[in-house]
């Protein structure tokens, strides 16, 4: 073995007293250049890539406000239309994903990211193309079921036990980049714009990017061949018939009923989009101000998942039940930080006051923009120390792919419930100090019910029963 393969597995391998593995039979695991192509942070990395182009464009395309767009109805009916086909096929998506298999669900759920973007760019050209948006946003809500619940399954079974908070914010970095990328494009091809709104060649490069994403699952090792850095194999994922897949949804809820109590975090985990993204970024900012907002939001949230899953969830030094607690703590603490500070800007406008001709919208050269921008970074870290939080929640009940890809089903299931109402809600225009109280309330009151299931369920070491379906 080389010295730099040596580093690697270094890099790789986490402290046997938390792997669990001792009772696991240790397999040898593959060398030379095999060796690093097979490696579970090279595997991670490659599955953070194909979110980098697909949902990370997304990201930078939605954080733009509108879509991009000037009139913002379409885009908020669209992701309504699109978080309810998400939420209605996330309960069904593990199931998918355990009889298609990883690689090609992931591949299954990419196609419907180039379609969305390819919506844009039409309606851009003739504006009376909205119905094509909403459609296209449906459709989405299927694919991105499919590719999340794929993209959860291997991202928290690769890992030994010890390793999940670093393999999770690899994974993070890795597909917000491709929300800071898209935003420094967005920012640099509107920098002159007078339009409020995003021209032709930011949807075209948007669109290049996600079909590249489209076809690089084909190169991604089968997971079935995947060994951990500590030498235990990945659980191979059965696929059976249909009917006991869909079965298998009721097994997971009566073998492993604490996964209720996440509910409210899971429904929070993207509602609180709509007035960062809609209701704030976009009704106050000019679309310069709004493309440099999105670039240090996405930003920001490298970093956030950096450090919660690297320097508290994955700190060997403490037992894993005192971990959780320390990060349910930090995110709980960030949620007042920045609802606190948002709520006293939310205080100053209104969206009738916003949507009137000729509104003042920030730049980035008005005096009170740093403070403005402050408060989008801040909203980053928060939101990848949540989704972070509860990735590495789920992880710690299982290291199985099937029963994780169920539970990640549930997760952008409850996920996108909570998303699709209330995209509708800003769709119909419910006032902007409404939706944000909303979300304030919500974000507390998923901590609050996932306290319990923290402090019964978390466990030093995932035991032999949590380890299969």
């Amino acid at each position: 073995m080389s010295d730099a393969q040596v580093e690697i597995e270094k890099l790789g391998t986490g402290s046997s007293e938390d792997s669990g593995s001792q009772r696991a039979e240790i397999f040898e695991r593959p060398t030379g250049w095999r060796g690093y192509y097979h490696h579970p942070v090279t595997q991670v990395s490659m599955l953070g890539l194909v979110c980098f182009m697909c949902p990370g464009m997304f990201n930078a395309l939605s954080g733009l406000g509108g879509g991009g767009q000037v009139n913002t109805t379409d885009q908020a009916n669209a992701n309504a239309t699109l978080y309810a086909t998400f939420a209605f096929f996330g309960f069904f998506s593990g199931s998918v994903n355990n009889v298609l298999g990883a690689r090609r669900t992931l591949m299954l759920g990419t196609w419907g990211y180039s379609l969305y973007i390819a919506a844009f760019l039409a309606v851009n050209i003739h504006p009376g193309a909205g119905a094509f948006v909403v459609a296209s946003g449906a459709i989405l809500g299927i694919c991105a079921a499919f590719l999340w619940t794929a993209q959860g399954s291997l991202m928290m079974s690769y890992p030994t036990e010890a390793q999940k908070g670093m393999f999770i914010s690899i994974f993070w970095a890795i597909f917000n980049l491709g929300g800071v990328v898209g935003s420094a494009v967005a920012f640099g091809n509107n920098f002159k714009s007078t339009a409020n709104s995003v021209g032709n060649g930011t949807y075209v490069g948007f669109l290049i990017l996600t079909l590249i994403g489209v076809f690089l699952p084909l190169l991604m090792v089968d997971p079935d061949k995947m060994i951990r850095t500590d030498g235990t194999r990945v659980n191979l994922v059965r696929h059976p018939s249909w009917k006991t897949e869909f079965f298998s949804l009721f097994v997971a809820l009566k073998t492993d009923p604490w996964i209720i109590l996440l509910f409210p975090m899971f429904l929070a985990s993207n509602y609180f989009y709509t007035w960062q993204f809609n209701d704030y970024n976009g009704a106050i900012f000019n679309i310069r101000a709004r493309g440099l907002n999105n670039f240090v939001y996405w930003t920001s949230q490298i970093f956030g998942s950096i450090f919660i899953g690297y320097f508290v969830l994955d700190q060997k030094r403490v037992r894993r039940r005192v971990r959780a607690l320390y990060g349910w703590i930090l995110v709980f603490f960030m949620i007042f930080v920045v609802h606190v500070w948002a709520y006293f800007y939310q205080k100053t406008y209104t969206r009738a006051e916003e949507a009137a001709q000729g509104a003042y919208k920030i730049d980035i050269f008005d005096k009170n923009y740093p403070a403005h921008v402050w408060l989008m970074i801040f909203y980053g870290f928060l939101d990848s120390m949540w989704q972070t939080y509860a990735y590495w929640l789920m992880g710690a009940m299982s290291n199985d792919p099937a029963k994780l890809a169920v539970f990640t089903g549930f997760y952008k299931a409850m996920q996108s419930t909570g998303a699709a109402g209330v995209w509708a809600a800003d769709g119909a225009k419910v006032p902007y100090m409404n939706i944000f109280l909303s979300t304030w309330c919500l974000t507390v009151a998923g901590m609050i019910f996932a306290a319990p299931m923290v402090y019964l369920r978390v466990t030093d070491h995932t035991e032999l029963e949590d380890e299969t379906l």
